[in-house]
């Protein structure tokens, strides 16, 4: 209702000695202006900030971030209410704190306990892989990572809904309940009818992929084309376009526009990058047992003498350096120092692990195997899930 006649104002309110505000960090947010919203001054703010840049960079703490601010009483009522304090979760594992005493601000750090122990989930395919997966509450870009890796080993048409999915997440959980996910540690996939697969990520001479049990990896491809142009010159005799006379052409021409990348067809090493006379800008792989790969004409190299390249990996240009009429990438095989038709030759095979590695792959896949199957919902439930 309307005051009366009889109400009186008041020449002067008392004020709360402290507020207790809570401060939320945005996308792009700065943490120094989170708190000049709460109403922190721009001194304290920039105090809190400089305080907290000694132990992380303020601009990692995650968007969604609260921050707890506690403001004291101002001296007179056109000043800010002085910042007594604020607390945070800095991280998983650490949480952050200021306190005034004495006149200034101190930082304090709490550690929080945490359990690394990965986490397993397992279920029936039924109608969806995906959505059976995503229903027992496995992160998005885990069931993604878990269908790609069973793709490199079995075709996913194949899959009935009475098999079976087994997946080991990495997790860190808090001593406070909060938890986080990672990689993708283990895909399992036991049939109803047919091969059970059992994978797992392993880094091999540079390379981590997915490997059996038996410590056999994914298969390799075939030859994989160079350039996405077409084949203007085979191998075998032919009419040579600059010295125009019959000779072996001991490669495949391959139409390109200038400036397309050539690729590695397989991994190899690079045995030789630079000029070559009338090939003009050439790289040659050594792809070991006598087999060699040269590329020429290139405008530009992109490969270094000595260093290691995988398939597919950038390692030129296309060009027209050394006797050439035009953009075009000339490319060569040998085997024991004889050229091959390039047409004939594919590259294919599974990577097997050393007997060395093998024993550690092994001893790693027997300690995935033992964990518990856990419950991912709770995990889910309870946290925001990173992966």
């Amino acid at each position: 209702m309307a005051p009366t006649g009889s109400v009186e104002p008041l020449l002067d309110s008392p004020e709360r000695p402290s507020l207790v505000l809570v401060a939320t960090l945005g996308q792009g947010d700065g943490f120094g202006r989170a708190l000049e919203r709460t109403g922190v001054a721009p001194a304290d703010a920039a105090q809190a900030t400089a305080l907290v840049a000694t132990v992380l960079a303020p601009e990692s703490i995650r968007s969604g971030t609260t921050i707890e601010v506690t403001l004291g009483r101002r001296l007179q009522a056109s000043a800010a209410r002085p910042l007594e304090g604020l607390s945070f979760r800095a991280s998983l594992d650490t949480a952050l704190s200021l306190r005034r005493a004495g006149g200034r601000m101190e930082l304090v750090r709490t550690p929080i306990a945490i359990d690394s122990t990965p986490l397993r989930i397992q279920g029936r395919i039924g109608d969806s892989l995906y959505r059976s997966a995503r229903d027992a509450g496995i992160p998005a870009k885990a069931v993604e990572a878990y269908i790609r890796a069973i793709a490199t080993q079995d075709g996913l048409d194949e899959l009935t809904a009475g098999d079976r999915f087994d997946i080991v997440l990495e997790r860190r959980r808090a001593a406070t309940g909060e938890t986080e996910t990672g990689r993708l540690l283990y895909a399992g996939l036991a049939r109803s009818a047919g091969k059970d697969l059992q994978l797992m990520p392993w880094t091999a001479q540079g390379r981590t992929q997915w490997f059996e049990a038996s410590g056999v990896g994914k298969p390799r491809g075939g030859l994989i084309q160079p350039v996405p142009g077409g084949v203007t010159s085979s191998f075998g005799m032919r009419f040579h376009p600059v010295l125009h006379y019959f000779r072996m052409h001991r490669g495949m021409d391959f139409h390109a526009s200038y400036g397309t990348p050539i690729l590695a067809v397989t991994d190899g090493r690079v045995s030789a990058a630079g000029w070559a006379g009338g090939y003009g800008n050439q790289v040659r792989l050594d792809h070991g047992a006598g087999l060699v790969t040269s590329y020429s004409h290139m405008s530009r190299i992109a490969a270094e003498p000595g260093s290691l390249v995988r398939q597919g990996e950038v390692i030129g240009y296309v060009g027209s350096t050394g006797l050439s009429t035009g953009p075009h990438l000339h490319y060569e095989v040998y085997r024991d120092g004889t050229p091959i038709d390039p047409a004939t030759l594919r590259f294919a095979g599974r990577a097997q692990l050393d007997p060395a590695a093998l024993a550690a792959f092994r001893q790693r896949l027997k300690g995935l195997l033992a964990l518990p199957v856990g419950n991912a919902r709770y995990a889910a439930a309870n946290s925001p899930i990173r992966t």
